[in-house]
């Protein structure tokens, strides 16, 4: 893992996820106040061009309450004073002719009349009905029976007009849009400093964490990123990459591990042959001894190969190449193991115990070296008088072996680390029994590589029984060519 790689992501994604939450914050701001501020204008706007309509319909309620008195005279200078700004009136004959107007109906008197003549008389023309004339709204009413004198003439109009300017409460629309505007962008200064000092609060545990894997860049390996418990985001992250360290620091430390045992299983035969070959070179080996000498350093470049063999074994099952996928009975596979271990140790005691057939699907030769390092290593680290059992047993779906001795057992504490590489057991499993301590971590590789587990059961002074557990072949599988 790229430690200080690692640093400049958290710090870009720390400043990444700050501009992403204000970006957004800052569009939810715009959008909730924009909406708000329009609604409340154009509820104001519906209230007020109401309001125009209800005094229109008033005064026109009025108007008629004085015409249904009767036949009466009206001073045209009176009306004019009565019906003024913001209203208006005009004054028509029954042909629609004009005969007077004033206040706000002077704007635009013919167009009033012409559309309050194409609507039902008492209904409101609203502003928007009126084609031009965004600023005004009409309503008309019949007034039989009334006289008009003005300047000394007198008519008597068929109808009046009564029309009423609403772009005097267009400036308070306007004024309030400008303050929604002013409020609107302050709300979002406000809001968004806010918002950038909770997210610094909230975004302190990725600064944590930053701090922390600058740490670890700097060499401080055993650092880890905190986290508070409480299964927050950043608390998953911390455990995510703290797992991720604590992997990196198992792998370095196997490697170095690795690299160590096996210089140090290398170093004894390498030392041998050094020292022979020495020995030859100061003329101490002739005749017989020289014979001697060649038959050590064979055996050490044995040993060597071996153990080179059992590496390049592991770097491949590590490295998850494709095994062979054969059917094969391991009863028979286990028999031939058992009956090549009481030849090489015709004075101990090595038996079978199977019930049959036990068909599974797998590599031979990779299983066939399991059951002998199993065998082989009860046999090789338990006293001479040990008895060594091995029992195939079958069940639906399964197979099972089971590789036991009655020897001295292993310690508890030595069960968690029998698969490690190179690692050997004191006292009754020692380096004294020989072996570079990789035959049970070969056994955990192949067997994983098949897709089966492997345990280790053991009582000090009763035991060690190894469980072999694969799934058995299923019915109908031909066999390969």
């Amino acid at each position: 893992m790229n430690l200080a790689g690692l640093h400049g992501r958290l710090h870009l994604s720390r400043a990444s996820v700050r501009l992403r939450i204000l970006a957004g914050l800052a569009i939810l701001l715009v959008a909730g106040l924009t909406a708000s501020s329009v609604t409340s204008a154009l509820l104001l706007e519906d209230f007020l061009h109401k309001r125009y309509a209800r005094t229109l319909q008033d005064t026109a309620a009025r108007m008629r309450a004085v015409i249904a008195q009767g036949p009466q005279v009206a001073n045209g200078d009176q009306l004019s004073a009565l019906v003024g700004p913001p209203l208006g009136s005009i004054a028509v004959d029954g042909h629609d002719r004009i005969l007077m107007s004033t206040g706000a109906a002077d704007l635009a008197p013919q167009a009033l009349v012409r559309l309050t003549a194409a609507v039902p008389v008492g209904r409101v023309v609203a502003y928007d009905n009126i084609e031009g004339l965004d600023d005004l709204s009409a309503i008309r009413i019949p007034s039989p029976g009334i006289t008009l004198e003005k300047a000394g003439e007198s008519v008597k109009p068929a109808a009046f007009i009564l029309a009423i300017d609403t772009s005097v409460d267009d400036s308070t629309t306007d004024a309030l849009i400008a303050r929604q505007l002013a409020i609107v962008a302050g709300a979002l200064v406000l809001l968004l400093a806010l918002a950038v000092l909770v997210l610094r609060l909230g975004m302190r545990p990725l600064a944590k964490m930053a701090d922390s894997a600058d740490a670890i860049a700097e060499g401080h390996l055993t650092e880890r990123l905190p986290f508070r418990g409480n299964r927050s985001e950043t608390d998953q992250l911390a455990e995510a990459v703290n797992r991720a360290f604590d992997a990196q620091a198992r792998a370095e430390a196997t490697v170095r591990s690795l690299a160590a045992d096996t210089s140090h299983e290398l170093r004894t035969p390498l030392s041998t042959i050094s020292g022979w070959l020495d020995l030859h070179r100061q003329g101490g080996l002739t005749g017989p001894r020289l014979e001697t000498a060649l038959g050590h350093i064979e055996n050490e470049v044995g040993r060597m190969r071996l153990l080179v063999e059992d590496l390049s074994l592991l770097a491949r099952l590590d490295a998850g190449r494709p095994i062979e996928q054969d059917p094969l009975d391991l009863t028979a596979l286990a028999a031939s193991v058992v009956e090549d271990a009481q030849v090489i140790y015709p004075d101990r005691s090595i038996t079978l115990t199977a019930g049959g057939p036990a068909q599974v699907t797998g590599d031979t030769a990779r299983l066939q070296q399991v059951l002998r390092n199993l065998v082989g290593n009860a046999v090789q680290h338990t006293p001479a008088q040990t008895a060594v059992q091995v029992a195939v047993t079958t069940t639906p779906g399964r197979v099972q072996v089971e590789v036991a001795d009655d020897g001295p057992g292993i310690a508890p504490q030595d069960l968690p680390r029998v698969f490690e590489r190179f690692w050997r057991a004191e006292a009754s499993r020692s380096r004294a029994y020989g072996g570079s301590g990789l035959g049970l971590a070969i056994v955990e590789a192949i067997i994983h590589a098949h897709h089966g587990q492997v345990s280790v059961e053991s009582t000090v002074g009763a035991g060690t029984t190894v469980t072999v557990r694969l799934n058995a072949q299923r019915t109908g599988t031909a066999p390969r060519d």
